[in-house]
């Protein structure tokens, strides 16, 4: 399941593909037709993620103003395990090829198709066409000169702004957004740390909790909890406010970062040893494989996927097991 950061920047690519133009909405496996049809010949004036649900705002071709124009319908997309959208243009942009499934991969692929040189021509003749659908395709969205097509999500629905705003209600506080989504950045941090503390549930399953914090998945939950010395299977009303504060402001560093990069990468400079000197890593994809300059994937992390391999500061074997239908991973040493 793509984590919030990986949201975030579909919102980002969405927005600059689509932003204030009006698209041809449509389900071609059929079964979005009704929503497809609310959509169908609006224009885009709002794209936005909260945790790992994507809003998009459409409203009337004609509306003057922004996202509060009235009559705004707002499509909600929950990707899930297995939700993923697909990408293609006629050559006048930089457009993504997918981001979001299969669920083994970390970072969303991001790469310009190579298009044959006729294409970036009949852009400009106006002759461009999107190509066929593949696969069960729930939602397309096609524009002038992009088409995006949506496969597997969890949701994807139509909601109005007073059922947006319910939805929003009950996420937790986002680290990525600006405000994290309770006003300022101090009372987003105050609202998990309360929240976290209320409960006796442990502090692992709780950051995984989508009502504590919105957008953190396994790998930032395992890599957080590394990185603050901290226990996982520790209730959370037992970890001190302090503590869970530096999470939280941990993560807004680790997951801004994300957004920005593509690539979750959590390890300090002077922890970086390749996984393969060890022999038995399991290699994770990343958006930045490849990239000159980034840090290699079998380097970015601590503990996520490294059981039985030595802990990068201590030595000892990293540890798993599973929780709440999740795999776990921690060292047992440092975070004692």
């Amino acid at each position: 399941m793509p984590e919030g950061h990986t949201v975030h920047r579909l919102a980002r690519a969405l927005d600059g593909l689509f932003g204030g133009r009006t698209l041809a909405v449509s389900s071609p496996q059929g079964r979005f037709a009704g929503g497809a049809a609310l959509l169908d010949g609006r224009r885009v004036v709002a794209v936005e993620a909260w945790g790992k649900q994507l809003f998009c705002a459409f409203a009337p071709a004609g509306a003057k103003g922004g996202d509060g124009a009235d009559d705004v319908r707002w499509l909600r997309v929950h990707l899930g395990l297995y939700g993923a959208w697909t990408f293609a243009g006629d050559g006048s942009a930089d457009v993504v090829h997918a981001i979001g499934a299969p669920r083994r991969r970390i970072g969303e692929r991001e790469t310009t198709p190579d298009l044959p040189a006729g294409d970036a021509l009949a852009a400009e003749a106006g002759d461009w066409a999107p190509p066929a659908p593949r696969g069960a395709v729930r939602l397309r969205l096609v524009g002038a000169h992009a088409v995006a097509d949506l496969t597997g999500p969890t949701a994807c629905d139509v909601v109005t702004g007073r059922e947006k705003a319910a939805v929003e209600a009950r996420l937790g506080p986002d680290p990525i957004r600006a405000d994290g989504g309770r006003g300022s950045p101090e009372a987003s941090r105050a609202a998990f740390v309360d929240r976290v503390r209320r409960s006796r549930v442990t502090v692992g399953q709780q950051l995984m909790d989508q009502a504590a914090i919105a957008g953190v998945g396994n790998i930032y939950r395992a890599e957080a909890l590394f990185r603050a010395g901290l226990d996982p299977l520790r209730p959370g009303r037992d970890v001190p406010g302090p503590v869970l504060a530096a999470i939280w402001d941990d993560l807004v560093v680790l997951m801004r970062d994300g957004a920005a990069t593509g690539a979750i990468v959590t390890t300090r400079p002077e922890h970086r040893v390749p996984d393969g000197v060890h022999g038995a890593g399991r290699r994770t994809r990343q958006n930045t494989d490849g990239t000159a300059g980034a840090v290699p994937a079998d380097e970015a992390f601590y503990v996520y996927h490294r059981d039985g391999l030595p802990c990068r500061v201590c030595g000892a074997p990293v540890l798993t097991k599973e929780l709440a239908g999740r795999n776990l991973f921690w060292c047992g040493v440092c975070q004692a």
